[in-house]
């Protein structure tokens, strides 16, 4: 678990020591959930497009990426994909005031291969799981593997999986894991199965039975890059918001 977190945190620190000399321009560094891998990297080209510096993204787990955080990772903004692990970086006092916002929304779907012919609901599809695995993000710390849990936990199946799951470090690893073949079913984003030809939604999850998914977005308190203020704005503009929209994104829940 640690060395995963070191790794990351030195590559960060890489990451902002890249051109920083006096004649180079630095683009903000950000943190951002596994999930959100596409559709941020279309905004950061957007934003490049008007001649800005391109931003800096670093991908991974909510979770992993707000321990850096808290360990005084060298970064400008931070979107999570669930309010806990802002708020501990909030308690921790690694946000600048006044900057931290609900950002995104999203929704919980069961996927399977896309060559594969599950029943079309949930309990269906699970009861004939078999000796095969649920893949799913670690439902004790990463929150798509947390909302995934309260789902399953509300429609009364998940006493019946939870010894059957292929737990991964973050969503997209879990996606991973089901395009492979790997695991015969999946519970992701509705965006991270958007974004792949290989899997299929099996059916959605109610939107009654998890928290309501809320990505938040905040600037970091430690925050150098000139320009990092600027692209938080565009994020939140209209323009910004379309981009993640056309992903499947959704307004996040008031």
């Amino acid at each position: 678990m640690f060395r995963p977190l070191l790794l990351l945190f030195a590559g960060l620190l890489a990451l902002a020591g890249c051109g920083s000399g006096p004649e180079t321009r630095r683009g903000p560094l950000v943190l951002a959930a596994a999930s959100l891998q596409e559709a941020m990297t279309q905004a950061a080209d957007a934003w490049a497009a008007k001649g800005h510096a391109r931003p800096t993204l670093s991908f991974a787990a909510s979770s992993a990426l707000a321990r850096q955080v808290l360990a005084d990772a060298p970064a400008d903004l931070f979107l999570s994909a669930d309010e806990e692990w802002m708020e501990a970086a909030e308690r921790g006092g690694k946000l600048r005031a006044g900057t931290r916002r609900p950002f995104l929304g999203n929704r919980l779907v069961l996927i399977a291969p896309a060559n594969a012919t599950p029943p079309a609901s949930i309990a269906a599809a699970l009861s004939g799981l078999g000796d095969g695995r649920l893949a799913m993000a670690d439902p004790d710390a990463v929150p798509a593997g947390r909302y995934g849990k309260a789902a399953l936990t509300s429609l009364g199946l998940w006493t019946g999986v939870e010894r059957r799951i292929a737990g991964a470090e973050n969503v997209r690893a879990a996606l991973l894991l089901v395009e492979r073949g790997d695991a015969p079913l999946g519970v992701v984003y509705e965006t991270d199965a958007r974004a792949s030809r290989r899997v299929r939604v099996v059916a959605p999850f109610p939107a009654g039975s998890h928290p309501p998914i809320i990505y938040p977005i905040a600037l970091l308190a430690a925050s150098a890059a000139p320009e990092a203020r600027g692209f938080y704005d565009f994020l939140l503009s209209p323009e910004g918001r379309a981009i993640f929209a056309r992903h499947g994104f959704t307004e996040p829940a008031r």
